[in-house]
């Protein structure tokens, strides 16, 4: 199905603001999932609204809660956000250090029992563009096997990084993994099948399929490496908020279970060297395709974006049914 950015976005509002939403907290949440497609990364996108709504029909994501914070320090943000909607809780939490970060040089939020926040550098990314750089790491149940393993145990872990520069600032979004499982459900929706090396199935062989691959786990990328740059970050993330480790971790990709993962920001105050001339030189820099310059992290996410506002999006047919079998169903609720 193809549409545009705007109407896609009215749409997951109004399912959101039925399901409870409060009117900006349903934009905060739509836009997310909507910039996740228009980005390229449906992995991220309105794929995860039915699921969503189903969390916030039975009780297990909170409608209205933005997080209850407690400040450790002057820099130093504690925030329990109360089963609230990922990226409204994780907003209000980085609204919140943002001038402690601007004050102090730096300034950390560290988040529990909070919903997924969806594409890790749309938050990373809106901190640059107020003129500071941020990490951002967070946890997951336990989707990747560990190198020279079979059976899932450690998340996805993703890290994202933004450095302010200018015309747009550096921004780096990257799983631990080879790839997300929102991707293996993506291609799933679609019927495509996964690349090999991807993923194993439940019983540690490798496998294409991704509906085998739902029920296995996923291949860290760049070997031991990304292994041990995820089980660390998922080690220090959950030291750092008190979270679940590891297989203990749910609430993401289930309808039932209260999301126990943990979120952990990093904000820090410009210093004296931009980044944007460096930037620029490795841009101009030699490609080994003529036809293709070569980019920074960032560059390509934009790209599309801006083609997907000029041109619309594509939504897996199965997933527009059903979105708009949704909406069709809340008209019906609410002409009676």
């Amino acid at each position: 199905m193809h549409t545009d950015l705007l109407t896609a976005q009215a749409l997951a509002e109004r399912l959101l603001i039925t399901a409870g939403v409060p009117a900006p907290a349903a934009a905060e949440q739509a836009e997310l999932l909507v910039v996740a497609e228009a980005k390229g990364l449906p992995s991220h996108g309105l794929l995860r609204l039915p699921r969503l709504l189903r969390r916030l029909g039975n009780g297990t994501a909170s409608p209205t809660s933005t997080g209850r914070h407690e400040w450790q320090s002057p820099c130093y943000l504690s925030v329990d956000g109360e089963q609230g909607l990922g990226p409204v809780v994780a907003l209000h939490a980085l609204d919140a250090i943002a001038p402690r970060a601007e004050q102090f040089g730096v300034a950390v939020c560290a988040i529990t029992n909070n919903n997924h926040l969806g594409m890790l550098g749309y938050y990373a990314a809106r901190m640059a563009d107020r003129g500071l750089a941020c990490l951002g790491m967070t946890t997951s149940e336990a989707l990747v096997h560990p190198w020279g393993g079979t059976e899932a145990m450690l998340g996805t872990n993703p890290l994202a990084l933004a450095v302010p520069a200018q015309p747009v600032p550096l921004v780096l979004d990257m799983a631990t993994s080879k790839i997300s499982m929102g991707k293996v459900h993506d291609h799933a929706i679609r019927g495509v099948p996964l690349e090999p090396g991807w993923a194993l199935d439940a019983e540690g062989n490798e496998t294409v399929d991704p509906c085998a691959a739902k029920n296995g786990s996923i291949a860290p990328f760049g070997g031991a490496k990304g292994y041990g740059l995820g089980l660390g970050l998922g080690a220090m993330v959950t030291f750092l908020t008190g979270a679940a480790y590891g297989t203990d971790v749910g609430g993401t990709l289930d309808d039932d279970h209260p999301s126990n993962k943990g979120d952990l920001f990093v904000l820090l105050a410009g210093g004296r060297h931009s980044a944007s001339a460096y930037l620029d030189q490795v841009r101009r820099s030699r490609p080994a395709d003529p036809d293709t310059p070569v980019a920074v992290p960032g560059d390509g996410a934009r790209d599309r974006y801006r083609n997907s506002v000029a041109q619309g999006i594509e939504i897996a047919d199965s997933l527009w049914r059903e979105l708009t079998a949704l909406d069709t169903a809340r008209e019906a609720v609410l002409a009676d």
